[in-house]
This record gives C-alpha cells, structure tokens and sequence, in this order.
C-alpha cells in the first residue's frame, strides 16, 4: 500500500508538471492540443524519476534499460492521453480542462501505476545458486 500511494503522490507531482506546462504552452502556442502534448512530456520525464528513485526504489537495475522499458509505457501513455483529450475535447465538445482531467485520471490509475510496478521497475527476483 505504501508503494501505491508514494506512486499517487508522484503522479499528482507529475500531473502537476504536466499541467503547468500545458497551461503555459497553450499560452504560448494556442493551441490546447499541441500543449498537452509537451505538458505530458514534461511530466513523463518527472515521473520516471521520481519512480526510479523514489517510489519503485529501482536503482539496481540498469537505468537505461528501465528508460527504453518506460518510453515504451510512456508512449502508449501519450496516446492514450492526446488521443483521449483530443476525442473529449474536439469530437464529443467537452471543456478542455475537464478532458485533461478525465483522461488524466483513467490512464494514470488503469494503465500506469500497473505497467511500472510490473513492468518498468520491477524488481529482478534473486536468483538460486
């Protein structure tokens, strides 16, 4: 349960990231999807830090490896989210920030916290000599 909610915090540090920069790019580039695209970039940077050295504890394993493992989540996490706020906001004519927020919401808790404990950082179990 601990790992769960260090996970949470990193992610609402991570979405916090994301957001900034989403608000900021959309001031810049207005427009909203190209901003979300580099806010969830920022944000994917933040959080495979944060849950390498802080949540997942997973200094052992090779970092280079864990971030080719977390580009390939990450990824699918960039679909799901520009794709997800992309149907929201422009098809179904939802407020933007209320599509960031929905989108936000499902992928972090259906998609990411259980492909990096599984998969990105899971530990390598000790092997018998």
């Amino acid at each position: 349960m601990r790992t769960f909610l260090k996970a949470q915090a990193s992610s609402l540090i991570s979405t916090g990231v994301d957001f900034g920069v989403t608000f900021i790019g959309k001031q810049l580039l207005e427009w909203f999807f190209a901003a979300s695209v580099v806010g969830n970039i920022s944000g994917g940077i933040t959080n495979f830090l944060l849950g390498r050295n802080w949540v997942f504890s997973s200094k052992e394993n090779g970092a280079g490896w864990q971030a080719l493992k977390y580009i390939i989540v990450w990824a699918g996490n960039l679909l799901l989210n520009a794709g997800g706020v992309y149907v929201f906001t422009e098809i179904i004519k939802l407020e933007d920030w209320i599509s960031k927020i929905a989108i936000s919401l499902l992928v972090g808790i259906g998609y990411n916290y259980v492909l990096q404990k599984f998969f990105v950082f899971r530990k390598q179990r000790q092997q018998r000599a």
